[in-house]
């Protein structure tokens, strides 16, 4: 199994129902739902309107495309009538027919929309946990521009939002943005990949220069394109955390979407797409954040920021002290999570690195007899002893 399933299940974030499907249980909602505002602050942020589309599509759309055959990953669905609809792997095929109700003119663009949605894609790979899921929620972010130079300065605004994203969810310094193909679109696709042992992708990373080129497109032609030198890369495991593309005209031509320009001619609107898959965000920062004892969430994206384990008899000054503190905490907008079980210390303090909350905080008799409470980083080896809630709100 996978070490960030492994994890994962162990420590109660997500249970597993088959190959490539988990259900995210309180404390892998918690993290996924702060992974969730973080990258929907910056899609705000720029400009881009939140909808929610159709997990269904109609056959005739993907016919439309040419990818209702062309895509072999693709769920089709057959129900008693015999209407046959695709469970969505991507939106192109709903958003394009969509915006082309609501753009019809220059002065309608640029316009950009994302979700949050499941997706489904019938992979046959599903070995690497909630990294490659049948079943999985992505970010789709679509754009809708009149001309090429508007589309490069969004396709570049997105970028540095992505940077951002990884950055604040604690990835930043393993992650690069690496030039792919981009196939029938464009010269080049953006991804960008996080450096870790269980990455299933080969890149070969400049760090001088923070970027990193793809294995298929590492050739002489491209690192001369991109100014790289082939001395200066280094050959890493990886995995794809995001990417962008440009969809250029590619379905605006198959669902005949123009617009007016301010001459009256008739012009097909040029289209980007960026992708994030947020279980797949999820896991990569428990693959390559976590160590021998468990998972090491950032602050960011913690469940709790507090893990507060109460220790002593069951309603004693310890456990008494323990709910007072919890209480105030919470006064104070600190989330805590309470572990107030009647258990050997050893299993709470073993269960608290499993999960990983940034700040453990012990009650007991022994810390209160040393005037105070014993907290510890999750990231540090050493405890100590602190006498008031002020030592625990600076850490946070």
């Amino acid at each position: 199994m996978a070490k960030n399933a492994e994890l994962l299940i162990r420590a109660g974030f997500v249970n597993k129902e088959m190959a490539g499907v988990y259900s995210y249980l309180p404390l892998g909602l918690r993290v996924f739902k702060k992974i969730e505002n973080i990258i929907r602050k910056e899609m705000n942020a720029l400009g881009a309107e939140e909808l929610f589309l159709s997990s269904f599509h109609p056959k005739e759309n993907w016919v439309t495309t040419g990818r209702w055959e062309a895509m072999d990953d693709l769920y089709k669905v057959i129900d008693s009538s015999g209407r046959e609809v695709a469970l969505g792997p991507t939106h192109e095929e709903i958003i394009t027919p969509i915006a082309k109700k609501f753009i019809s003119s220059y002065r309608d663009l640029p316009k950009a929309a994302y979700q949050f949605q499941t997706k489904f894609r019938m992979e046959l790979r599903s070995k690497s946990g909630v990294l490659r899921g049948r079943e999985f929620v992505m970010k789709d972010l679509y754009s809708f521009h009149a001309d090429e130079k508007d589309f490069e300065t969004y396709y570049e605004a997105v970028k540095d939002a992505y940077k951002r994203i990884f950055e604040a969810v604690g990835l930043g310094s393993i992650t690069y943005l690496t030039f792919a193909s981009g196939g029938t679109f464009s010269k080049y696709s953006h991804e960008f990949q996080t450096i870790t042992d269980a990455g299933e992708d080969t890149i070969f990373v400049d760090e001088k220069k923070r970027i990193a080129v793809n294995k298929e497109v590492n050739n002489e032609e491209v690192l001369k394109d991109l100014d790289l030198d082939k001395k200066d890369l280094v050959e890493k495991k990886a995995i794809e955390v995001g990417n962008i593309f440009p969809l250029k005209t590619k379905f605006s031509s198959a669902f005949d979407f123009n617009y007016t320009d301010e001459s009256g001619g008739k012009k097909p609107v040029i289209m980007g797409c960026y992708g994030i898959g947020l279980g797949r965000l999820m896991g990569t920062i428990a693959e390559a954040l976590s160590d021998d004892k468990g998972l090491v969430w950032p602050k960011s994206v913690a469940p709790f920021s507090v893990h507060l384990i109460t220790l002593g008899e069951e309603g004693g000054q310890a456990a008494k002290k323990a709910l007072e503190l919890h209480d105030d905490l919470e006064s104070r907008g600190v989330d805590v999570l309470l572990d107030d079980r009647s258990l050997r210390a050893g299993e709470k303090f073993a269960d608290a690195d499993l999960i990983g909350i940034p700040l453990r905080v012990v009650v007991s008799d022994k810390s209160l007899q040393s005037g105070g409470y014993e907290i510890k980083e999750r990231t540090k080896s050493e405890a100590k002893i602190i006498k008031d809630i002020h030592s625990i709100l600076s850490l946070l």
